[in-house]
């Protein structure tokens, strides 16, 4: 069922009326205390500017980091309202309160087109609990809501899903449409050829997604240590790689099952220790030596998953290559990431599914030549495999769209 957005509001549903907009501002912060990265503050930017030209009286809330149910000066939102300033050129007030007496009267206090961010909503017990009472002090705050937040969507916490229940309409922000509408239509109805790419460390993490979506793709592609699991359930030697012994059946009968759609690395790209570098070489995968463990594809596999890659018309890519944090360990995923970027601009559409995959873009530089880059690891991997997102189930259907 489609979901109904922030653009199906009429302007009299906008103008003079607090909007309780939840976002995802869990950003990094810098040894003195400035947000470090604000790419997920960047990415709610046009649903809080569509809302503000709309005449509503913005009402931001987030979670940030894990301070246990409790007030942390450490995880405090008040930098996060500094830099979201900087961003809109507008002032942006901050209230030290979730919920409450305070935290109602500063939302009544808004003007329109004003902008408010609360403090942390984790600094609520109830907030991770979904807590009825919570659920029923954040519907206070707002005359309507808005989720925008995609990277918590698959957390049935009182901001993201117990509120939406309660404050009515409750609508998609722009952020989330967008990776509704590009996930969706992955999964849904992609261009072809449909090319997956999977990696990451383990099997474990990514077998539902790996169900998912072998019926849908023409190609899926691994990477990373979950290939040597892989390796290992089809005889080959892995030496001191990382495996997962307990998921040899699967990994055996994933590859009986998916036939030629499943492609393995070929070639890999080894050394005795992450901290060896100097020592990485290439070796096909039938010759990884007993004590080296592979690290990232080899160059050889980087090449072929690069002509996949291009000759494809939808990507979907989840999970890096190798330990691309260090170098020269980096070399597979960014040639995933540089042949992603090649195949965008020849139309194709691209999807970086969150979470490592979407950092090793970022520092690749590389972000803004994909189609799209989720805001969202684990929500996307969820979303992926099927399940509902508890924040998006919540929100209102658009019975009027087809």
């Amino acid at each position: 069922m489609l979901k109904r957005t922030v653009t199906d509001l009429a302007p009299a549903e906008l103008k003079g009326k607090r909007a309780l907009v939840r976002v995802d501002f869990n950003v990094p912060f810098d040894e003195g205390g400035a947000v470090s990265d604000d790419t997920r503050i960047r990415a709610a930017i046009p649903t809080i500017q569509l809302l503000i030209k709309g005449g509503a009286r913005v009402v931001l809330c987030s979670h940030l980091g894990r301070p246990k149910g409790k007030p942390n000066p450490k995880y405090t939102l008040a930098p996060v309202a500094k830099a979201l300033e900087a961003l809109l050129k507008k002032p942006v007030r901050f209230v030290g309160a979730v919920v409450g007496e305070e935290a109602e009267a500063a939302t009544r206090a808004l003007g329109d087109g004003d902008v408010l961010l609360l403090e942390n909503t984790r600094f609520e017990a109830g907030e991770e609990t979904n807590d009825a009472a919570l659920s029923a002090a954040f519907a206070k705050l707002g005359d309507f809501y808005v989720n925008d937040a995609f990277g918590s969507a698959h957390r049935a916490h009182a901001s993201t899903e117990g509120v939406a229940h309660l404050l009515h309409p409750a609508v998609a922000g722009l952020l989330m449409q967008k990776e509704l509408d590009y996930l969706g239509e992955a999964l849904d109805k992609p261009k072809r050829p449909f090319v997956a790419i999977l990696g990451g460390s383990k099997i474990s993490g990514k077998i539902d997604v790996i169900e998912a979506l072998l019926p849908k793709v023409d190609a899926l592609l691994v990477g990373g240590a979950m290939a040597c699991t892989f390796y290992k359930a089809t005889g080959l030697e892995t030496g001191t790689s990382l495996v997962e012994p307990d998921r040899l059946e699967l990994a055996e009968s994933l590859v009986e099952r998916a036939g030629s759609l499943l492609i393995l690395p070929h070639d890999a790209t080894v050394a005795p220790a992450i901290t060896e570098g100097a020592k990485a070489h290439a070796v096909k995968k039938e010759d990884i030596p007993a004590g080296e463990a592979m690290l990232d594809i080899g160059p050889d596999t980087a090449a072929s998953y690069a002509r996949a890659i291009l000759s494809a018309k939808t990507v979907l890519w989840n999970g890096p290559m190798g330990v691309f944090e260090t170098k020269p360990f980096d070399a597979g995923t960014n040639a995933v990431a540089q042949a992603m970027a090649q195949a965008t601009a020849k139309g194709c559409t691209t999807i970086v599914g969150g979470g490592d995959s979407a950092a090793a873009v970022e520092a690749a530089g590389l972000a803004s030549k994909m189609s799209h880059v989720s805001t969202g690891g684990g929500a996307s991997l969820e979303f992926l495999e099927g399940k509902v997102l508890p924040g998006v189930a919540a929100l209102d259907d658009n019975t009027g769209k087809k």
